[in-house]
């Protein structure tokens, strides 16, 4: 017997609990489209730390010595162009959540530059349209004086 899917609050076909389970499943950090710019970087020769808790924003690629910090923002979670589908989230905590999300990734930004730091950012879809160059970009920052 097939059971119909309910509409639970918000337009969310989940359980409370159901949708809970999903989301703590999402990766923070590692995520797939990290792991091929870590691999690709790592193949050119370039060493770094990635998701380094000791640096403000615990950036996804660090360069110490150099004070350089590179963010790998995925576009759901930080918002690309969030003016433009912000109003098809049927759920204000989500709407609220990448508010904030975008609000602190701003806020680090300003702290490491205040701090010193260079900051390069780069968004999920950059990545996966082309990888080669937003490889280059990554590159050439980290490779800069």
């Amino acid at each position: 017997m097939k059971t119909k899917k309910k509409t639970i609050g918000n337009n969310d076909i989940f359980t409370p609990e159901k949708r809970s389970a999903i989301m703590a499943a999402v990766r923070s950090k590692n995520t797939a489209f990290e792991k091929k710019v870590f691999a690709a970087l790592r193949k050119k020769g370039l060493r770094f730390k990635t998701n380094y808790a000791k640096v403000t924003g615990k950036p996804d690629i660090v360069l110490i010595a150099k004070k350089k910090a590179v963010f790998l923002d995925s576009d759901f979670w930080h918002g690309w162009r969030f003016s433009l589908w912000r109003d098809k989230l049927t759920s204000d905590f989500w709407k609220n959540k990448i508010e904030q999300n975008r609000k602190r990734d701003k806020k680090v930004t300003a702290t490491l530059r205040k701090q010193g730091w260079q900051v390069l950012r780069i968004w999920e879809h950059q990545i996966k349209k082309e990888p080669s160059v937003a490889i280059l970009k990554i590159e050439k920052f980290i490779k800069s004086v």
